[in-house]
């Protein structure tokens, strides 16, 4: 059953039963609201629909390369959502926005109490579903208990699906059966794959408890806008009844994250910072997380885009401002800033006794929460919330780690991953840079080094590496213990009879190689294999199919073999266990040579094998 318009509005009028007590007069900041989602399902284009630009259009292969934020007052809210949002139902001033790329975790951006952002959108393309960063942003979300909205955007692209500009559920109620039908096909699906992932969820407009269940908000954020008006209601209500407590504003000097550090002509070296909490103003001194150690520095001006504008990207100037509150994005212009890395924390003070303060909080924020254990990878990272992103992902995967790090990969990290197991000796650097004496000893060593800028792309390759070295052990036991092999003397092809015997056989399953044991079906061993011949052709081992003559020492044809008769490699139960503890993968056949070995051998040795 669809709610009617004012069942809607009771999410942003109702006060939690749960919620703690807050003064109603308090004033509030904006909650910061992260946008996240696989490249190209609409984060960008959903913001551009806002402000009526064209970032997306402006970015190198219309992909967000770089995090952005953009300020929605108020008033451009209550626009957008019309009669939906009551006058009068929220206090909150607006909503500040993080586009966060395709590629890049927005867990790199870390307030001092956990994640950055109050909320977060992800943004599914309905057509397409789950794709591999959706599912790594809501591990991240999941990992950082961020509450999040989950946008179905392209709706239409369904087949049939006639979109218009404003409300999804107006519009909905005038769509073909075909293109309902589409819907909901598609709609079911994606709460599946939630579910998979442990999350309950619902269309908007069904849902009884917001905090039990993922609303999904479906859009058409590049043609009509359709859908939009009911998610920044929801967002307005979420924040409103159930964040209000985490909203208010401290008149406290500021807290803060570098979203980027960028060369502008003119200003030099700049700031993008997100301001989480407090006031930041033009007089204060700044204190921010910096490699190889934090950074005091004095704010040279303070610089704002226009509300709606861009920060990564303003279509106007920037204003020059003394004194800015939570939570806004903004550029600051400041000296010495070599070794910020974005995603550092950063603090402002007006005295000594806060530079101190804040230098104490920042050794608390600069730790990161990495379990390590006396044996596994190293790791590396350009910003502990993406270092602790990357561990999080290691761990879900049974993947060990013996050292974890912010900054570039050192010749001490090569020394440190050298003397590990080899599926061990490995570094997974994300987004940092290589030294070049670690270079060069990773050369001598053999170290594996893995660089990326999207944590499921370095796990995947350790992964695939993993498994080539695992193939590669497997391979050398092949080599190194008997393995399973069963042949038959062939009908006149017997060439010598004894001294060794050379006779002609088929390969009838397994593996048959020089210096193998042979043995008969009653259990006793006869010789061993000295060589193998195809035509001139000398072997080392043959296979299953192949006819080959071998020779055979310590037997006569005749006596202790004759030609008909069906023989085994043999085998030591020690060699079979090994293999099996190993993961080496033996066929069916191989598998039913070792169960005919056991039934032989258990005739005088009944737990042979087990």
């Amino acid at each position: 059953m669809v709610p009617e318009k004012e069942e809607l509005e009771d999410l942003s009028e109702e006060e939690s039963e749960e919620e703690e007590e807050v003064d109603p007069a308090a004033p509030l900041r904006q909650p910061i609201v992260a946008v996240l989602g696989h490249v190209d399902h609409g984060k960008t284009s959903l913001l551009d629909y806002v402000r009526g630009t064209a970032v997306v259009q402006r970015e190198a292969g219309a992909i967000t390369q770089h995090i952005g934020a953009t300020e929605v007052p108020f008033e451009t809210v209550s626009k957008i959502c019309g009669p939906l949002l009551r006058e009068g139902t929220t206090t909150l001033p607006g909503l500040l926005f993080i586009d966060t790329p395709g590629h890049h975790s927005f867990a790199t951006l870390r307030s001092r109490g956990g994640a950055l952002a109050d909320l977060a959108i992800l943004v599914v393309d309905i057509t397409e579903g789950f794709k591999p960063q959706t599912i790594e942003s809501i591990n991240i979300l999941k990992q950082q208990q961020t509450p999040f909205i989950l946008v179905l955007n392209k709706v239409d692209k369904l087949p049939g699906w006639r979109s218009r500009k404003g409300s999804f559920l107006a519009n909905s109620a005038n769509q073909s059966s075909m293109a309902t039908q589409n819907f909901q096909t598609r709609l079911y699906e994606i709460i599946g794959e939630l579910g998979n992932h442990g999350f309950d969820s619902a269309l908007f407009s069904e849902i009884q408890d917001f905090q039990k269940t993922i609303a999904l908000i479906p859009t058409s954020v590049k043609e009509t806008g359709e859908g939009v008006p009911e998610l920044f209601m929801i967002l307005m209500g979420l924040a409103q009844r159930y964040l209000r407590g985490n909203l208010l504003l401290d008149d406290g000097s500021s807290e803060g994250t570098v979203i980027e550090i960028k060369e502008e002509k003119g200003l030099g070296k700049t700031l993008g910072v997100i301001i989480y909490n407090g006031i930041l103003k033009a007089s204060d001194s700044l204190i921010i997380g910096a490699q190889p150690e934090p950074i005091v520095t004095r704010v040279r001006s303070l610089l704002r885009p226009k509300p709606l504008d861009e920060i990564r990207d303003p279509r106007q100037q920037f204003d020059a401002v003394k004194i800015v509150g939570a939570a806004a994005g903004l550029k600051v212009v400041a000296p010495d800033i070599e070794g910020v890395v974005a995603g550092a924390p950063f603090y402002s003070a007006s005295n000594v006794d806060e530079v101190d303060e804040a230098l104490d909080k920042l050794s608390d924020s600069m730790k990161s929460n990495v379990k390590c254990t006396d044996e596994g990878v190293v790791i590396r990272a350009d910003a502990i919330g993406s270092l602790e992103a990357l561990a999080y992902e290691l761990s879900a995967a049974g993947i060990p780690i013996v050292k974890a790090s912010v900054g570039d990969v050192s010749r001490r990290d090569v020394v440190m991953a050298d003397p590990s197991e080899e599926e061990y000796r490995a570094i997974l650097a994300f987004n940092v840079k290589i030294h070049p004496d670690a270079k060069t000893e990773r050369f001598e060593t053999g170290v594996e080094i893995f660089e990326s800028d999207i944590v499921y792309r370095l796990l995947e390759n350790y992964q695939e590496w993993k498994q080539k070295i695992k193939e590669k052990q497997a391979q050398h036991l092949r080599e190194d213990f008997a393995h399973p092999g069963k042949f038959e003397i062939l009908e006149g092809h017997t060439f010598r009879t004894r001294d060794p015997a050379v006779v002609g056989v088929r390969v009838l399953g397994g593996r048959i190689a020089l210096n193998q044991a042979v043995l008969r079906n009653d259990n006793s061993a006869v010789g061993h294999i000295r060589s193998l011949r195809s035509g001139e052709d000398v072997l080392k081992e043959a296979t299953q199919g192949d006819e080959v003559a071998i020779a055979i020492s310590n037997v006569t044809v005749g006596r202790q073999i004759s030609e008909g008769d069906v023989l085994y490699i043999e085998m030591d139960e020690r060699a079979i266990l090994t293999i099996r503890e190993a993961g080496v993968k033996l066929d069916p056949i191989e598998e039913d040579i070792i169960s005919e070995m056991q039934k032989i051998k258990r005739k005088d040795q009944p737990f042979w094998g087990r």
